[in-house]
């Protein structure tokens, strides 16, 4: 099929995304800020809103940095938003910023005449525009915060699944939620831009859940996760291909189906 050589850099960066986006959202789903992804990607959204109304090329290393520097606004927002005795759930400091950023970048779109619809490709996505250079640079950013995460393993698992004994040892939760959701915005605000919203989503949030439902360990949790996202990206490519669909939302679906299966397997 003519087609199949321009869908090898799409289903390189699938999974890539798999493998960064299923292991933070085994923590994502244990601290139970399942929504941390989109807040994130709306805060990145408002900083490129704000490059385009000062001037920036929307597609330049300045807008990036300030999206990103925005970000780092949002993770420590979320970091300090944790209370000590929990009477506020954090996922509606998160709901509020998501929000309030949202009407924000309305706000400022509407000052934005010329390259709204940059913004747009930036929470729909189109990872069949990918190339071999974009796949490459993402994965090297991919790669330096895998290696990252994993040098403090331990800590930031520590935090996500009991963060009263991370507590009791002396460490500083909110120094090390701001280190977790700062090179999280980090991977968001490159993944959105590749995949948009929703496709990002299902990859953080959908392997983890349908992991838990086989496993409570965090090591089987991640091998049930990749190997998911694996097959589900092959999958969603391969029913884009077969019925000429929106790879993005094949993959989506494709996510929600395999999900739906497990269930009913898990339930026998």
């Amino acid at each position: 099929m003519e087609i199949l050589p321009f869908l090898v850099w799409p289903f390189v960066a699938s999974l890539i995304l798999t493998g960064i986006h299923a292991y933070l959202g085994v923590h994502v789903v244990e601290r139970g800020v399942i929504f941390v992804d989109l807040a994130l990607a709306q805060i990145a959204a408002l900083g490129a809103t704000i490059a385009i109304l000062i001037g920036m090329d929307p597609h330049g290393q300045g807008a990036y940095w300030l999206s990103l520097a925005f970000t780092f606004i949002g993770a420590a927002i979320f970091a300090f938003a944790r209370t000590r005795r929990g009477h506020i759930p954090q996922e509606a400091f998160i709901g509020i910023a998501y929000a309030v950023a949202s009407a924000a970048a309305i706000l400022a779109m509407s000052k934005a005449t010329g390259e709204t619809e940059h913004l747009k490709d930036m929470l729909v996505g189109n990872i069949l525009a990918v190339d071999r250079h974009e796949v490459i640079k993402t994965a090297i950013l991919y790669g330096a915060i895998g290696i990252f995460h994993y040098i403090f393993r331990h800590k930031f698992l520590l935090i996500s699944t009991n963060p009263a004994e991370a507590e009791a040892r002396g460490m500083s939760i909110r120094f090390w939620d701001f280190l977790f959701y700062a090179s999280f915005g980090f991977v968001v605000t490159s993944s959105v831009a590749i995949a948009g919203v929703l496709l990002v989503f299902c990859y953080l949030i959908v392997p983890s859940v349908g992991a838990m439902l086989f496993a409570d360990r965090v090591g089987r949790r991640l091998a049930i996760g990749w190997t998911m996202g694996t097959l589900v990206s092959a999958l969603g490519v391969y029913f884009s291909v077969l019925m000429d669909l929106p790879t993005g939302a094949a993959i989506v679906c494709t996510f929600g189906a395999v999900l739906v299966v497990m269930f009913f397997i898990h339930l026998l």
